[in-house]
């Protein structure tokens, strides 16, 4: 069994091309909820849904979120209700989370939700959340706290970041055979998520960075980095937010002690050396995935990074 620890958009590309070349029912997908929100009254887990529709074959390649094709008849009459539009969710997507609502409002688990919605949509990957207790990442700026998606969508990550906390992390438990499965791994991938909002929640569940130091599996991460740029998203200026360099050595720094290898774009082939000073094995690819055939090469380097640390 292969465990993945993963956020969003990058994650989800890598997850495609993981399924491409291993068997998908190898793959035991922990994804962050520190995003998910309740939005005119359901409840959303961006992350999750995101993993999902990629795994299913629905995500929207161009946006990166959301259900292909989808239309948004709902989000343009709720404007012209004078309700607020900007999160926006389609259609089809507002299906997804009606059915996550009504799960749990009728008892399930957020685990048990995602399975019940995994299943319907044909992913047979295995996909639960990092806790099914609240943990939801919040930004402070220098006009107050933010929820991830208001910094995110709301103000287009253009405000400084200050801090970064996970509420209710401290409290939270792993889900149910998370910190089993990390345990008993062939391996574990720490896709190429941001590593303060997307990869962080997760790493700041009680048992979980135990989990990971205590594995024999190796841990294989991919650096969301590339020549000193985020390859999407605001991981850059939260990196330099705590402190760490805006490089593959700022991401490895952030998964200290626990990380066995890192895979770096061809393009930060210099971080190398200081990346074995530091002692993570550097694994060099073309860490961008442009389209399906990308994602694939990349799987497969991890892959390859996977069996060499072992």
């Amino acid at each position: 069994m292969i465990v993945a620890l993963a956020g969003g958009t990058g994650a989800a590309k890598l997850l495609r091309g993981l399924v491409r070349v291993t068997e998908p029912t190898r793959l035991f997908v922990v994804g962050n909820t520190g995003d998910d929100l309740d939005w005119w009254g359901l409840r959303v887990s961006p992350d999750l849904d995101s993993v999902a529709y990629a795994l299913a074959g629905l995500l929207d390649g161009t946006r990166g979120w959301g259900v292909r094709d989808d239309t948004f008849h709902c989000l343009e009459a709720m404007q012209r209700l004078g309700g607020d539009t900007w999160f926006r969710l389609g259609d089809r997507d507002l299906a997804t989370h009606l059915r996550r609502t009504l799960l749990l409002r009728a008892g399930a688990s957020l685990t048990a939700a995602t399975r019940a919605i995994a299943d319907a949509l044909g992913v047979t990957a295995r996909l639960v959340p990092m806790s099914d207790d609240p943990v939801r990442t919040e930004l402070r700026t220098r006009g107050g706290w933010l929820s991830l998606e208001e910094f995110f969508v709301r103000e287009r990550c253009l405000p400084d970041v200050l801090d970064v906390a996970y509420r209710g992390a401290e409290a939270a438990r792993p889900a149910p055979d998370v910190l089993g499965a990390i345990g008993t791994a062939e391996a574990v991938v720490v896709c190429c998520s941001n590593p303060v909002t997307s990869i962080g929640p997760i790493l700041a569940v009680p048992g979980i960075v135990d989990a990971l130091v205590r594995t024999p599996a190796p841990v294989v991460a991919v650096s969301p980095i590339v020549g000193g740029q985020a390859v999407s998203g605001p991981a850059a200026k939260l990196l330099a937010a705590r402190g760490l360099d805006v490089s593959p050595l700022g991401v490895a720094r952030a998964y200290r002690p626990w990380l066995d290898a890192l895979v770096i774009d061809r393009a930060d082939v210099a971080n190398a050396p200081a990346l074995e000073r530091d002692g993570v094995r550097p694994v060099v690819a073309d860490a961008l995935m442009p389209d399906h055939g990308a994602e694939a090469r990349l799987a497969r380097a991890v892959l390859d990074a996977v069996g060499a640390a072992a």
